[in-house]
């Protein structure tokens, strides 16, 4: 038995030997690599290729030339801007692989070594992540006292506690009572929960404030949803004759047969994390000029930014007014809704989320100029409550007018929308809904009008929201 138990000890011995061995290899060849990599991650903010294909060895160099070397860097790579991030991210079969986070995108660079540590391989491939639950609960206001308290709680955990989301607001209108919930945080790491005055990018619901705002001028008689749109445009866009059969209801119920976005949306200089920044009214009415449709207007529902974008143009041309102002003039102002700007405020700024991208890494917000119509604003789920509760019932003659007719079925081949509102029917209950999304927020808003319910929900990560409201409003539903 004693020479068992010494054969096992030294067998145990030999195997932790070995493994520490394994162990101090892998350490020192991840030292190796982390030298190379750093000495090449400098060469690519200095846009230097002449020294990162210095670094290469004899037998890479003769596969590789260093001018084919150059123009894939000055295609691929250096358009992503500088590297604002980098991490090691794994060691196979002596090939090391590190994460890149650049101004304008996400990559993992690949390299194996050579014994005088030049690389024989190098190789650039988009980034995933893998996503997995959070190991503890994350915090959250909710008390969990109510029956409807709990089922919020187990519908947005299911979101929240994913690794690549950070926090969550969550708003919920019923019986005339308002409810909010918060949940994760407001920064990575900070601890800070958002609340019902956290105020994220609301995206695409926007689209939503157009087509009020259209509805509101449209009743004053300012303009006619059969007009044509070039009624609207400088003449010289009156030459295309594409233009000529849009109207304006097309615009606001994706009907145009306008691509979604501009043909010249993507262009040199453009910055990736912030697409709509720079986009400029010059540009759309340039692209306009030539612009060819995707189907007849009126007749396919079609998903455009471009057009949504280009109607808030056609607003502020008939009002006089920016944007931002229309917004503040026609129903911010009115509803008290004291959280909503395009440009937040000086005072408000300090309220405004940090905001994540699809992996849970920081990004940009998001600038509009031209397009701004179709996803500029900023909000919090008081104020969605707020905006919901008046499409319900609003005391304003003109605004419940407008609110009225952008109800109004325009469009039911397909989706049913009205204008800018989408509508989701279950049985004999309607609802009118928008989402919305930019690179570093989602949202959802859905309301009914007979029942007077409204769910809002908004996070500060780009993964959809959409589940969490549909499984709220199905149990405020069944309640």
């Amino acid at each position: 038995m004693k020479s068992i138990k010494l054969t096992c000890l030294l067998l145990s011995v030999l195997l932790l030997s070995l493994s520490s061995l394994k162990t101090q290899a892998q350490s020192h060849q991840q030292q190796r690599s982390d030298s190379v990599f750093l000495a090449i991650k400098k060469y690519i903010d200095q846009r230097n290729t002449s020294l990162i294909y210095a670094s290469g060895s004899e037998a890479y160099k003769k596969v590789v030339n260093e001018k084919n070397l150059n123009v894939f860097f000055e295609k691929e790579i250096y358009p992503l801007g500088r590297i604002k991030l980098s991490s090691f991210d794994g060691l196979d079969n002596a090939i090391s692989r590190y994460k890149l986070v650049f101004e304008s995108g996400k990559l993992v660079f690949s390299f194996a070594l050579e014994k005088e540590n030049k690389f024989n391989s190098i190789t650039f491939t988009p980034f995933k992540s893998i996503i997995f639950n959070k190991p503890v609960p994350v915090a959250t206001s909710n008390i969990l006292k109510s029956v409807l308290d709990r089922q919020v709680d187990s519908i947005a955990r299911q979101y929240i506690q994913k690794s690549n989301t950070v926090g969550l607001s969550i708003g919920i209108l019923n019986n005339g009572m308002m409810q909010t919930y918060g949940y994760g945080e407001i920064e990575k790491g900070k601890g800070k929960l958002p609340d019902a005055n956290t105020i994220f990018e609301i995206g695409s619901i926007t689209k939503t404030f157009t087509a009020i705002i259209l509805a509101y001028y449209a009743n004053e008689g300012k303009i006619r949803l059969s007009d044509p749109i070039t009624e609207y445009l400088p003449d010289s866009l009156s030459a295309n004759p594409e233009l000529q059969k849009i109207k304006i209801i097309n615009l606001s119920n994706h009907t145009s047969g306008l691509p979604s976005l501009p043909a010249n949306f993507e262009y040199r200089g453009m910055d990736r994390l912030n697409p709509y920044k720079s986009y400029n009214e010059k540009m759309l009415l340039a692209n306009l000029k030539t612009c060819k449709l995707r189907s007849v207007p009126g007749e396919v529902y079609a998903y455009s930014n471009q057009a949504m974008g280009l109607l808030g143009v056609i607003l502020e041309r008939v009002s006089g007014k920016t944007y931002e102002q229309l917004v503040q003039h026609v129903i911010t102002g009115p509803l008290k809704m004291s959280s909503t700007y395009q440009q937040l405020p000086p005072l408000l700024s300090s309220r405004f989320v940090k905001v994540y991208d699809a992996d849970g890494d920081e990004t940009k917000p998001w600038d509009f100029d031209a397009l701004a119509a179709c996803g500029c604003l900023h909000s919090t789920v008081n104020d969605l409550l707020l905006y919901a509760k008046a499409n319900i019932k609003c005391e304003s003659s003109s605004l419940s007018s407008a609110f009225g007719l952008s109800h109004q079925v325009t469009f039911s081949k397909g989706p049913v929308v009205g204008l800018g509102w989408h509508l989701y029917q279950v049985k004999d209950d309607k609802y009118y809904w928008h989402n919305g999304g930019t690179g570093g927020c989602r949202s959802f808003l859905i309301f009914n009008i007979e029942k007077e319910i409204a769910v809002a929900v908004i996070s500060n990560a780009e993964v959809d929201v959409d589940g969490v409201a549909r499984g709220i409003l199905k149990k405020l539903r069944s309640s």
